[in-house]
């Protein structure tokens, strides 16, 4: 089983100047240091206006400057918004390859479909809709990065002429594919489309069996890929606070990870939010909290081993801590990434070799079959040209009853604007 970390980038009022830039700057440094311990990947999440409890918008950025911090470690989208009115899927394809060009073939190129009002409204995301706008830009996304040229696309959600898609990543014919997973729902249409699934449902250890075994039964018999890459792999989020003393690890770490919830369920499922003035660390200090609320991963070296002994023995792939949660102090961060790189990694590590190739030996037939199933890449008979002009303006030969234009060379130094009552500008 493998190990990633989690960043959302929560920072709870008050703000201090220059919280921001310490928050960033230790998230850092926690990539860096999880680097050289041996963590198998990093998660960065997409999200937008949820004050306090995610300031990660613009996680390109992020992992661009991970990537150049560290040698080993994954970066993953976890996760790229799909819908075109946040990322248009050829901006998408962009990132993702120059980001997988300039950390050495590293990236996972996680995607989902964004579930909070605070979004959706704010960018004018159509919620009935955005499943169908996942899946159509994932597809497309997918084939930008696959193909030369892309040939073009009249879709329903967004629509786009031939263009060669520049640059492409290393790893092809694209980054390996994930879908953020919150239900056991998400969770089968991952499996029938051969995507990761990136389970944020904090699923109990005891349960997780269930949740792989049905994801597995699903792509061994229903897979038709949505991407040309076919990824079956499940990761689940998980708590973390190490320590030799177990209630060191829970007041270091316990209060952070309740503040995740409660700020999920605040801006997901049933909290009112004033934009810049609502302070939600408030509301949750005033909210009693249940005392006995799971608090997986959260404990000694021995007491975490147990919890994620569970996950493997259930068949979980990868299991990706929490970071920065809440009050979480960057000094006790680093301390447990450290006991835990020390005292509970190399176990699992020394295992997982063979659990990849016992499951590559299980699922080598439903993969090559799946991989029959990818959408088929159009190919054009004849590329179109493109025309080169002053494409702000209008060209002689385009000139109109509306504009009144007068002749004018063609060759691009004069030329008339098309609103302003086709004043004539010079170039020169």
């Amino acid at each position: 089983m493998k190990f990633g970390l989690f960043y959302e980038h929560q920072i709870p009022r008050p703000w201090h100047d220059g919280a921001e830039h310490k928050l960033f700057q230790d998230a850092l440094a926690q990539v860096e240091l999880a680097d050289r311990l041996g963590f198998d990947y990093i998660w960065e999440v997409e999200h937008h206006f949820l004050e306090e409890y995610s300031h990660s918008s613009a996680p390109e950025v992020f992992l661009g400057a991970c990537s150049q911090r560290t040698t080993q470690i994954r970066l993953g989208h976890g996760i790229v918004l799909m819908p075109p009115a946040y990322n248009h899927p050829a901006r998408v394809a962009e990132r993702i390859a120059t980001l997988d060009l300039v950390s050495n073939g590293r990236v996972e190129w996680g995607t989902g479909e964004s579930a909070s009002r605070m979004e959706l409204d704010g960018f004018n995301v159509d919620p009935k809709c955005k499943r169908e706008m996942w899946a159509e830009c994932t597809r497309e996304t997918a084939k930008m990065m696959s193909q030369s040229p892309y040939p073009g696309y009249e879709g329903q959600y967004f629509s786009m002429p031939t263009r060669n898609v520049v640059p492409k990543p290393l790893q092809t014919p694209h980054p390996p594919p994930w879908v953020a997973c919150s239900s056991r729902d998400s969770l089968r249409y991952a499996a029938r489309y051969g995507l990761g699934a990136l389970t944020f449902a904090f699923v109990d250890a005891n349960e997780a069996k269930f949740w792989v075994e049905e994801y597995y039964e699903i792509f061994e018999k229903e897979c038709e890929p949505l991407t040309q890459r076919v990824n079956p792999n499940i990761a689940m989020v998980s708590g973390f606070s190490c320590h030799e003393d177990e209630e060191t690890a829970v007041a270091r770490g316990l209060d952070g990870l309740r503040f995740f919830r409660f700020g999920l369920a605040h801006y997901y499922h049933n909290g009112s939010q004033i934009p810049g003035e609502t302070d939600i660390w408030q509301l949750y200090k005033q909210t009693p909290q249940d005392p006995a609320e799971g608090r997986a991963g959260i404990g000694t070296p021995d007491q975490v081993r147990e919890h994620l002994e569970i996950m493997e023995d259930a068949g979980v792939d990868q299991v990706v801590f929490i970071q920065q949660a809440g009050a979480n102090r960057h000094e006790d961060i680093m301390e447990s990434l450290e006991l835990f790189a020390e005292r509970v990694l190399p176990d699992f590590k020394a295992r997982d070799a063979a659990h990849v190739a016992k499951k590559g030996e299980r699922f080598a037939e439903a993969t090559e079959r799946a991989k029959e199933r990818k959408p088929a890449l159009t190919s054009l008979s004849e590329i179109p040209t493109v025309d080169s002009y002053p494409v702000l303006k209008r060209k002689l030969e385009e000139k109109t009853e509306e504009t009144d234009a007068n002749e004018i060379s063609d060759d691009g130094k004069n030329f008339l604007l098309s609103i302003e009552g086709g004043k004539r500008i010079s170039n020169d």
